[in-house]
C-alpha cells in the first residue's frame, strides 16, 4: 500500500476562552435554577419539576458544551488535491481535486460581515461556503463549476508554503 504524501495538515477546534466563559456560566445558572427549591430548603410545590425532568433539562447545556468541544476542522493539502472535514457535520473528508479548482489563494476575510461568523457558514451575496473556527485567514478556492469555498486556517504561512511546494511538484511532472 502506497503511503499518501501530506504536504500540510491542520486540525482546529473551538477552544477559544470566550466561548467557554459564555457556556459554563449558562450551565451553572441552569443547574442552580433547576435545583433551587432543594437548595433553598423550600418544600417542592405542585408546579416544580420532577427530579427526572430537572436532570434532563440540566443535560441540555452539557450537551451543547460537549457538541462545541467535539467540533473540529481538519484540512490536508496533498499532491492530488485538498481534503477538508468539519466534524461532526462531515463524517468523512471532502476531497477537492486540483483539476476541479480554477483558482486558489490565502486571503484575509471578515468572518462576521462576509459569512455571518464562524463554523460551517454560507456567505452572503455569492461568497460561497466557509469552514472556519477562528481568526480571519483562510484558503479561498474557486471551483471550475463556479462554486466558492473558504477554509479557515490558523497557519496561513505554513499553508502557503505547502501550496507553493505542491505547485513546484506539479511543474516537475
Amino acid at each position: 500500500m502506497k503511503k499518501v504524501q501530506v504536504l500540510f495538515s491542520e486540525r482546529q477546534a473551538f477552544r477559544q476562552v470566550w466561548i467557554w466563559i459564555l457556556l459554563i456560566p449558562g450551565f451553572l445558572i441552569t443547574l442552580f435554577g433547576l435545583f433551587q427549591p432543594e437548595l433553598s430548603g423550600k418544600p417542592a410545590g405542585e408546579d416544580t419539576l420532577s427530579v427526572l425532568s430537572r436532570i434532563l433539562l440540566a443535560l441540555v447545556p452539557l450537551a451543547v458544551a460537549a457538541f462545541m468541544y467535539a467540533l473540529r476542522l481538519e484540512t490536508e493539502i496533498r499532491p492530488d488535491g485538498i481534503r477538508v472535514r468539519f466534524f461532526p457535520f462531515h463524517a468523512s473528508f471532502r476531497h477537492y481535486a486540483w483539476e476541479d479548482i480554477k483558482k486558489y489563494g490565502i486571503r484575509t476575510y471578515r468572518p462576521l460581515s462576509e459569512y455571518g461568523g464562524w463554523g460551517l457558514r454560507t456567505g452572503f451575496f455569492g461568497r460561497g461556503t466557509a469552514y472556519n473556527v477562528s481568526g480571519n485567514k483562510g484558503l479561498q478556492l474557486e471551483m471550475t463549476n463556479g462554486k466558492k469555498l473558504l477554509i479557515g486556517t490558523a497557519k496561513p504561512e505554513e499553508m502557503a508554503a505547502a501550496l507553493a511546494r505542491r505547485e513546484r511538484m506539479a511543474m516537475e511532472e
